[in-house]
């Protein structure tokens, strides 16, 4: 189809000369379609297509499917975090089609954390990635515990996805109980004076308030909020034990 739609377009501009040219690339086009054909397009070629809001959904779920997996064995908690994640972000109708989609993927080839953090890091800004963590961590937790085989695979993905290590932890921290995490969370030392505290916290705020994030996606607008929310009670928290 698209080689007859490529050969007249080619005839107008250029007459008979731009149809048969038209028609050899339209031919080569419908050749690749043939091949890869259908959503798994996505994963054969990540690097040379536009993301569309069914790629992003698929990658985001591919990734999921990832951490899941990491501590190897498949949590139900874990799953029905991001069905329930799913269903109440994309309604029940399209989060049915994007796992089966994924299920169909799933079965023909090995999913590659690197390829798709490559495809995502040229179509997402940073910030947008930093949520995409923020959400795998929640996944992580679902169970109760974020395993060290589950820090270690997410970490990985934060590597790929070019996270600095300090983010990566500032992260963490909001789901790894420690005594310092609210510092963690703020990526400051315990010892930081109260300015240094302030002036942290506005530059967190900065980094992860949802407008910052600017994505049409659903689910990473709510894990851009929660982590919001994690920073404000971070500092929140330091208020209360320093008395400030």
């Amino acid at each position: 189809m698209i080689k007859w739609i490529a050969a007249l377009l080619g005839y107008y501009l250029f007459r008979y000369p731009g149809a048969i040219l038209g028609f050899f690339v339209g031919s080569a086009i419908d050749g690749l379609r043939k091949k890869g054909g259908g959503p798994q397009s996505v994963f054969q070629d990540l690097t040379r297509q536009k993301v569309s809001p069914a790629d992003f959904e698929l990658n985001l779920l591919s990734l999921c499917s990832i951490v899941i997996k990491a501590d190897g064995k498949v949590s139900q908690s874990e799953m029905d975090y991001v069905r329930q994640y799913f269903v109440s972000t994309y309604g029940k109708d399209k989060s049915n089609a994007i796992f089966r989609t994924f299920n169909e993927i799933n079965k023909k080839r090995e999913i590659s954390a690197q390829r798709i953090c490559t495809f995502l890091n040229q179509r997402t800004r940073y910030e947008v990635r930093l949520q995409l963590l923020h959400f795998l961590f929640g996944i992580a937790h679902a169970d109760g515990a974020v395993s060290t085989s589950e820090i270690s695979k997410i970490q990985e993905i934060a590597g790929y996805l070019r996270v600095t290590l300090r983010d990566f932890e500032s992260i963490k921290a909001m789901f790894i109980k420690s005594a310092d995490m609210a510092y963690k969370i703020l990526e400051i030392e315990k010892s930081a004076t109260d300015g240094q505290v302030k002036k942290a916290y506005r530059n967190m705020a900065k980094k992860y308030h949802p407008d910052r994030v600017n994505t049409e996606n659903e689910a990473i607008k709510k894990g851009a909020e929660e982590k919001f929310k994690k920073v404000q009670t971070a500092y929140e928290t330091i208020q209360k034990e320093r008395g400030l």
